[in-house]
């Protein structure tokens, strides 16, 4: 089973900028995943709020962690790869903004399709970041192929 202690070991491990950027895993289940990023000197933009990419970062966690989980649970060999990404940013991100994907299912019916099938499948999730204050700083959009292998 998936858990955020586990998540934040793998980014450890596998994925090092995204853990010393501060990008942590802080819920996960069935439908939803929460990560979360605090702005810091080592993770900002010339213009004093955090940098895109580190907002990407976060993001992509959000939604990967989802597809992560359901393809464990498949006991299957599933591939996974983002096809294509957008984002819209719409606050400058300073202090701590939370990101939070809710497409858990939508990935997971993708997921048993592709099983089922062998067919690729490709879902769009969606990540919205939000400040402490709740206002939305960003949203993005990556589209997640599987496929059985």
């Amino acid at each position: 089973m998936i858990t955020p202690k586990k998540i934040n070991a793998f980014t450890f491990l596998k994925l090092p900028s995204c853990w010393w950027s501060g990008v942590r895993c802080k819920e996960i289940d069935a439908e939803n995943c929460t990560v979360t990023v605090k702005h810091k000197w080592f993770n900002q933009n010339p213009f004093k709020s955090m940098y895109f990419a580190v907002q990407a970062m976060a993001a992509e966690l959000s939604t990967g962690a989802l597809v992560m989980s359901y393809i464990q649970k498949s006991d299957a060999r599933v591939s996974m790869l983002v096809a294509n990404n957008k984002a819209t940013f719409t606050k400058k991100a300073t202090g701590r903004i939370t990101f939070k994907c809710h497409d858990g299912l939508a990935i997971k019916e993708a997921i048993e399709k592709t099983v089922a099938t062998g067919e690729g499948q490709t879902v769009w999730m969606t990540s919205q970041g939000v400040n402490e204050d709740g206002v939305q700083v960003s949203e993005f959009q990556f589209e997640w192929t599987v496929k059985r292998k």
